[in-house]
């Protein structure tokens, strides 16, 4: 065991003579090199381990000679997957139970995938050969300190080059990104090219440590972005060509270190603005290009036109391309005046979306369009938004979005742009859900804004990131009841209204975690006064922070009865009541489970997609289900990565079906009945890897349709009737490109081709007898399916088609021949054409059913009906209701009443006006103390205090100093927080602990990978009875370890439960469970042991028992029981005599 060392190297004759060595531990060292035939003497090696090392590349066969080898493991290292590691792929995969998540880290393209699962094809290198050091790539030239690789087809940057390489041209390739520490090992390099590639990513510390760079040459590439430092400590560089990229955002602090950069060319880009400062440091700049940008010159470029006037260093004739009035003209050339931010003018450029800021970085972006920005606020209101604009400056501290028309709150991360945030404004919109962790990176907001919305419930991770939040407005909305998780993490929130919602019920202990609440409105809600409130009157009488008296709605002898004046036996429950209470609604449909962003929605018989789906799922797993068609709404999930649709009945696909799912990497359509797939079907999958259409009743595919899916490296087309006619003869051809289909799939047809695989069958035998068959994918839109049994298609084929020959149809009418000799054809027309050859359009009003004086409007295949003042309804047959909750004037939960004269308005307490929209100001009479600030409530105010005061009016001081508080006597442990309620203290326990004083240890979450619990001094052991509740999507883990050379442990391996037991009585035995229960579930995992004897049990199920019959012996009581992992040592000891198969650590 030679782990945890610093090991960088392993030589080739490093265990020259250790022929008898089985088990060798090379795990947490440096290891970045190691040598042709380092391994080449352990023939008798067992187990291996090189995991979490800098291991790049291995010599070719450098494991091959080891038969005996069981245990093999090189994770967390960072392998380069080129051509030079493509033999570990098929050594791996010959061997699929050893060398687990072993997993590429370069190139981009491969990142983080299993070496085992990548093709052959996709292990591509620059240049082949050239392992020599120093001798530079195969394909390069060397002499004088220069290595000449231009236009020599590289995909990558050449591993093996020269260290003492002074100059490197790489122009004219493929090259599409440059990776981590590309550059760092040449020292001495002067000047690197890498123009006209197509690089879009490059890594932060690509040129790290390179101090005597003076050239870089960029241009001509697809560069977005230049990552945060990626020019740190080039204090050489003279010369940076950046221009013809797509570059968008340029960081305030890009060229920070570049005092001796004398030109700089960012000419030809997508750039927008850039952030006052980003030239300040270039001392010595003598050119500047920044022509041919789309510069938007508002008032936060007026700096530049400041900067280009005193430094007349940019010679390529920079020009705005907005707003209008000074479109073209040269931005050096401007008037300072002339740069201004209007709410009047268009600074946004149609035609750039797609340029916008999108990632983090720090030069301030331009006003959101139709949005106007003076002085840190941005106003967005009264615009109709149905979302949060994407671009705000980043120099927003107060974001105004009320009375706009936005209904869901997406966690798109906006926030975490938003530093300087103080408040937000969503109030008067339509906002009915906010997805948890909308508001992750929001904690310098103090106040939010959710007044006048539809939220039906609240739950703590609606508001996950609020950790700075003081105020919280939640009046009038629709919430119904409020439960313990609802303001989780708030512990900062001093005011919270909950005025005019639909309260009924709060569960005990639901405000306990808002720590500084001081102010509490809870009017106009209709609370159900039975035995679940009795808590909230006490509280209310102890605590003295609530406005007003909130009312009891029922039962009705307690109606307008104010909750602190209602006596504790009158809060009562009928019989029964007493189990109805306020559970959080899950963000998962009732009949899926959900584990992170995974959705398990297997066999439920389901014919339609469930509701409430997580919008950011990224695995969807509908199969076994009774889907006709592919769901529509699957499309509003667009960051979907797996699509398992198999075992279903869907018999069709559209060329809508997958729209919207750019993220989608892997679509199981396997086990349906489709027959006809249109060309467009997966259009846009350009991230598809796997598509499976294995076991339909698919016999043709149209040519191009897979086009779009250019990163598609597995097609499953097997077990269907593919007809091998000269229709399909592309296909042929394109699985022979790269090997996509794995020689599974087989023709059905015709009879000499019957049997033959698509794979390996030549493309030429792939013919038409005659008259090309016309069938089901070559009819578009795929409307008629033609079932042709594949062995009978060729003599269906020869059937003349009569008048059809010369497809007569027109706008995709499907033509049918008439039976007997010259019967001629019939046109069956699509919606919306008629006559006999579809020619004509037909017209939807002809036989209009509007009312009331209602006038038709044809469209495409239907006709809407536009109706007069006065009625409404699909036929204009329904007089309007002005007192409908969509027509009513009356505003703040007011009375609408139907009168001759039209709509009028009775208003509830606290509001006047004509239409109940002006709030009363019920501050101007108000009675707060101690320099209080009051806040106007609809018919009445609370007092918001100064830091120590409490109470209704802020009239109870600070507690006396030195005189200890309940908390301060509780001593709760274990991180508890402690509430003070009346006379007592009570102890708050964290999750996973409980007692009086929280000092009951009752359940562990192992997240760090080398946990444990260890239990000393373990009675009547091993006679005992232990019982886990268990929860992992884990496959292996260590559950229980006790002993030493004797021993008992219990892991987890590949899903099962494996009881392993020694006794003393050698060998040891084992048992598994049949169940595996690593389905993110809680399972109950029950041990019995009882001296030899262990019977396991999983979820109440028949025990399984292992007797260890023989000499009489019991286990060292003296050894520490381990849960959850266990130390190195142990854990290598145990490993080292085989008492556990795979020793990581339990997760879960």
């Amino acid at each position: 065991d030679l782990s945890e060392n610093f090991i960088q190297a392993i030589p080739r004759k490093a265990f020259r003579g250790a022929t008898d060595l089985r088990n060798l531990q090379l795990d947490k060292n440096q290891i970045s090199c190691i040598e042709d035939g380092a391994f080449r003497a352990l023939r008798g090696l067992e187990v291996l381990t090189l995991n979490n090392n800098n291991i790049t590349s291995i010599p070719v066969s450098s494991f091959n000679h080891m038969p005996k080898l069981r245990t093999f493991r090189l994770h967390s290292n960072h392998l380069f997957c080129d051509c030079h590691l493509a033999w570990l792929s098929q050594w791996l995969r010959q061997r699929p139970t050893i060398g687990l998540f072993t997993q590429c880290a370069a190139p981009a393209q491969l990142r983080g995938l299993n070496v085992a699962e990548i093709q052959k094809n996709e292990f591509s290198c620059s240049g082949e050969g050239g392992q020599g050091s120093g001798s530079g790539p195969a394909m390069c030239t060397c002499s004088n300190g220069i290595v000449d690789c231009r236009g020599k087809g590289l995909t990558a940057i050449p591993a093996n080059l020269p260290e003492t390489m002074t100059e490197i041209r790489l122009e004219l390739n493929g090259i599409k990104s440059i990776p981590p520490g590309a550059f760092s090992p040449y020292k001495k390099l002067r000047r690197i090219d890498l123009s006209n590639n197509q690089i879009s990513e490059i890594a932060p510390d690509a040129f790290q440590g390179l101090r005597s760079l003076n050239s870089l040459v960029l241009y001509g590439n697809k560069i977005t972005d230049l990552p945060k430092g990626v020019f740190g400590g080039l204090f050489a560089l003279q010369l940076l060509l950046l221009n013809a990229n797509k570059i968008n955002c340029v960081r305030a602090d890009a060229f920070q270190d570049l005092q001796n950069l004398s030109l700089l060319s960012l000419y030809d880009n997508k750039i927008q603005s850039l952030a006052k400062g980003t030239f300040t440091s270039l001392r010595a700049i003598q050119t500047l290009h920044l022509a041919q940008n789309p510069f938007v010159c508002d008032c936060n470029l007026k700096w530049l036109a400041d900067f280009l006037r005193a430094n007349p260093i940019e010679t390529s004739g920079a020009r705005c391309a907005s707003p209008r009035r000074l479109a073209n003209k040269r931005i050096g050339q401007i008037k300072s005046k002339k740069f201004r931010c209007s709410a009047k003018e268009q600074y946004f450029i149609p035609g750039t979306e797609d340029y916008q800021l999108n990632s983090e970085c720090n030069s301030d972006v331009i006003c959101p369009p139709k949005c106007r920005c003076e002085s840190n606020v941005v106003e967005c209101s009264n615009l109709k938004l149905t979302k949060i604009p994407e671009r705000i400056p980043q120099s927003t501290a107060e974001l105004r979005l009320n009375n706009n028309e936005i209904s869901i709150l997406e966690a798109t991360g906006i926030f975490k742009k938003l530093p300087h945030l103080k408040k937000i404004n969503l109030s008067n919109n339509k906002v009915s859900e906010i997805e948890d962790g909308a508001f992750e990176g929001a904690s310098s907001v103090s106040e939010l804004h959710l007044t006048v919305n539809q939220l039906e419930s609240v739950r703590s991770g609606m508001f996950r990131g609020l950790d700075g939040l003081r105020t919280l407005m939640l009046r009038n909305n629709r919430i119904s009841c409020i439960h313990n998780d609802s303001f989780t993490g708030l512990r900062n929130v001093r005011l919270l209204s909950l005025y005019d919602n639909q309260i009924s019920t709060i569960a005990p202990g639901a405000f306990d975690t808002l720590q500084s609440l001081s102010t509490l409105n809870l009017l106009a809600n209709p609370f159900n006064c039975n035995c679940q409130l009795a808590w909230l009157g006490d509280w209310l009488r102890k605590r003295k922070i609530v406005t007003g008296n909130p009312r009891c709605q029922n039962p009705d002898f307690l109606r307008q009865i104010p909750l602190q004046d209602v006596a504790f036996p009158d809060f009562r429950c009928e019989e029964g009541q007493e189990e109805t209470s306020c559970i959080p609604r899950p963000q998962c449909p009732q009949e899926c489970t959900c584990l992170d962003t995974v959705v398990r929605c297997s066999n439920k018989h389901l014919k339609a997609l469930p509701k409430g789906i997580p919008k950011n799922v990224t695995e969807l797993y509908l199969d076994g289900n009774q889907f006709t068609q592919v769901p529509g709404q699957l499309s509003t999930f667009k960051y979907l990565q797996l699509v398992d649709l198999s075992n279903n009945k869907i018999s069709s696909l559209s060329n809508s079906s997958f729209t919207n799912m750019s993220q989608l990497t892997t679509l199981i359509l396997s086990y349906n009945s489709l027959q006809c797939i249109p060309p467009l079907a997966f259009e846009g999958l350009r991230s598809l890897r796997l598509l499976s259409l294995h076991g339909n009743d698919i016999s043709s595919l149209p040519e191009g349709i897979f086009a779009d899916v250019t990163s598609l490296s597995h097609l499953a087309i097997g077990a269907n009737p593919l007809y091998c006619s000269c229709n399909l003869r592309w296909l042929s051809s394109w699985v022979k490109t790269g090997y996509k289909e794995p020689g599974i799939a087989r023709c059905a047809g015709p009879p000499d081709m019957e049997g033959k695989l698509l794979l390996t069958t030549p493309a030429k035998k792939f013919e038409c007898q005659g008259e090309r068959c016309l069938h089901c994918a070559s009819v578009h839109p795929c409307t008629v399916h033609l079932s042709i049994p594949a062995l009978h298609m060729a003599e269906q084929c020869s059937v003349t088609r009569g008048g059809c020959s010369s497809n007569p149809c027109a706008n995709g009418g499907t033509c049918q021949p008439q039976e007997g000799e010259g019967a001629g054809f019939r046109c069956l027309c699509p919606a919306s054409f008629e006559g006999p050859s579809c020619h004509a359009a037909s017209d939807p009003c002809k036989e209009h059913s509007c009312e009331n004086g209602g006038s038709c409007v044809p469209d495409a295949t239907n006709y809407t009906c536009l109706c007069p003042a006065r009625y409404t309804g699909d036929f204009c047959e329904q007089p309007q209701d002005f007192c409908s909750a969509e027509l009513s004037p009356c505003q703040h939960g007011s009375t609408c009443i139907s009168t001759s004269q039209g709509p009028r308005c009775e208003c509830t307490p606290g509001y006047v006006g004509t239409n109940c929209s002006e709030d009363f100001d019920d501050c101007q009479d108000h009675r707060c103390q101690n320099n209080a600030r009051c806040l106007d409530e609809v018919n009445g105010y609370s007092c918001l205090c100064a830091e120590g005061y409490s109470g209704q009016l802020c009239e109870m001081p600070p507690r006396a100093a030195g005189q200890p508080s309940l908390c301060e006597r509780a001593e709760c442990q274990n991180g508890a927080l402690c509430v003070e309620r009346g006379a007592r203290a009570l102890c708050q326990c964290l999750p996973g602990f409980g007692g009086p004083k929280c000092e009951k240890l009752l359940s562990v979450n192992f997240v760090d990978r080398d946990t444990y619990l260890q239990f000393t001094d373990l009675q009547d052991w091993p006679r005992a009875n232990i019982t886990l509740q268990v929860s992992t999507a884990e496959g292996n883990g260590i559950l229980l370890y006790n002993g030493d050379s004797d021993h008992m442990a219990v892991e987890l391996y590949q899903g099962h439960v494996r009881v392993s037991y020694d006794p003393g009585t050698h060998p040891s035995s084992a048992i598994y469970s049949a169940e595996t229960i690593n389905d993110g579930q809680f399972h109950t995992v029950e041990l019995v042991t009882f001296d030899q004897m262990v019977n396991l049990s999983i979820d109440g199920g028949s025990p399984m028992t292992m007797d260890n019959s023989g000499k009489h012996y019991t286990l060292n009581s003296e050894a520490p029981l381990y849960v959850g992992g266990m130390p190195v040592d142990v854990n290598s000891a145990a490993f080292r005599l085989w008492q556990l198969l795979n020793g990581t650590s339990f997760h879960g």
